[in-house]
């Protein structure tokens, strides 16, 4: 199937405005470059690495106590934390819950997380040369064969597949709601990669390819617009590889993104979107 053919300077002006955008959102405060540790919390309060405070979890409460020298705040409302403070989170929710250091008192803030159905904190420091140095993710130059028009094929329902993440302690699920079907330039066989749905009908495809591991990262993903139906119920979309990007744990070893599904490996070489960031 061959994709739409807008007009192609118009088609490399938006790919620069989603590539300035996606470059500004990386940068953000306390964004996934200022990770500087993920750990597990124990049943009995202790310490933890580059945080103040006694830290503690059971199954279903996360516990902190300070005292006003360690100088924590609440995130939300910069209330000073003296006692102890409880929190609850379901499994994959994240809260971030205090912060600490600097002039402000922000320089670093503590995400409480849920994964694995256990309790755990990152810190991110906006302090952390990774986040200070960052001047952008390498990219390929834009490659107007590898937009793609696909069809989309939904399941009756979503179907709910183990699956590994970044972190070889933390399972995750991936829930597969259909299938794009579509060809590569050079390839005489169809390629099907299972997809997962986001906010208003988007889906998100999670994929393995032959640059990984050389030019790119273990894996990437690309997005989609929610799939277009024409007058029969056929439902298509566009897959434009130049937006495939990386996942964070391609930027720190704190991530706990999910990987593909064993079927989304592609024998093929998706030159287009984000390379692995040769600085870190």
């Amino acid at each position: 199937m061959s994709p739409p053919q807008p007009d192609p300077e118009a088609q490399v002006k938006r790919w620069q405005r989603f590539r300035a955008n996606r470059e500004n959102a990386l940068a953000a405060p306390h964004g996934w470059l200022t990770l500087t540790s993920f750990q597990w919390l124990e049943t009995q309060p202790a310490g933890v690495e580059l945080c103040p405070g006694l830290w503690s979890a059971d199954g279903t409460t996360a516990t902190l106590t300070a005292v006003a020298e360690d100088g924590l705040t609440l995130g939300e409302t910069g209330e000073a934390v003296v006692g102890t403070i409880t929190a609850t989170l379901a499994d994959e929710e994240s809260l971030m819950w205090v912060q600490f250091g600097g002039a402000d008192g922000r320089q670093v803030v503590v995400e409480l997380a849920m994964r694995a159905d256990r309790y755990a904190i990152r810190t991110r420091d906006s302090g952390s040369p990774v986040f200070t140095e960052f001047d952008g993710v390498p990219t390929f130059d834009y490659n107007p064969e590898l937009v793609i028009e696909a069809d989309y094929k939904p399941y009756p329902e979503p179907v709910a597949i183990p699956i590994g993440t970044a972190n070889p302690l933390v399972d995750g699920v991936h829930y597969s709601v259909g299938e794009v079907v579509f060809r590569l330039p050079g390839k005489d066989h169809e390629f099907h990669l299972q997809a997962e749905e986001e906010k208003l009908g988007a889906l998100t495809v999670t994929f393995h390819d032959e640059t990984n591991g050389e030019s790119t990262d273990e894996w990437r993903k690309v997005s989609t617009a929610r799939p277009r139906v024409d007058a029969l119920g056929n439902r298509t979309v566009i897959l434009d590889f130049n937006r495939a990007i990386n996942y964070p744990s391609a930027f720190t070893p704190y991530g706990t993104c999910p990987m593909p599904v064993k079927n989304n490996s592609l024998d093929y070489r998706i030159e287009a979107g984000e390379k692995e960031p040769a600085v870190f």
